[in-house]
């Protein structure tokens, strides 16, 4: 069985992504990552070794989604390094907006990501580059309408 090259899987593999945090489906979000994986951002490193802790992390920013009216999503990948055969470490920016279609807010990620045995392309580590300074910055405008 011929694998796909990781790279050739991107655009399928953010796309599914993006459905999964539209839905708030956090079972599908937690699928996405291998075990063991890291969640990086300028406040906290988080390791998580089980997909069931992974998914709980999830819900819990689903809820935030949900209070904050994100209703689609969209992901925008800037760049892409291949490292290896199966590694590559991806730049990109997501894209939050609500019912209406206006933009919340965007935030920029780079991603780690490997294939697996099976040839599916899994997330290794998430680095968060501006995520709560982005919500935080929707939240202060929004508070003074």
């Amino acid at each position: 069985m011929k694998q796909i090259a990781p790279i050739k899987q991107l655009n399928t593999f953010f796309d599914q992504f993006a459905l999964a945090l539209e839905n708030y489906d956090t079972k599908t979000m937690a699928h996405l990552y291998e075990m063991p994986c890291t969640l990086l951002s300028d406040d906290a490193t988080t390791v998580f070794t089980e997909p069931v802790k992974l998914e709980g992390f999830f819900n819990r920013g689903a809820s935030v989604y949900k209070q904050v009216g994100v209703y689609k999503v969209r992901a925008e990948i800037w760049n892409r390094q291949i490292w290896t055969q199966k590694m590559l470490m991806v730049k990109m920016k997501w894209r939050y907006a609500n019912q209406l279609g206006e933009e919340i807010y965007t935030c920029d990620y780079n991603y780690i990501m490997k294939q697996d045995r099976e040839g599916n392309l899994k997330i290794v580590m998430s680095v968060s580059l501006n995520e709560k300074e982005q919500m935080e910055e929707w939240q202060k405008k929004n508070s003074k309408k």
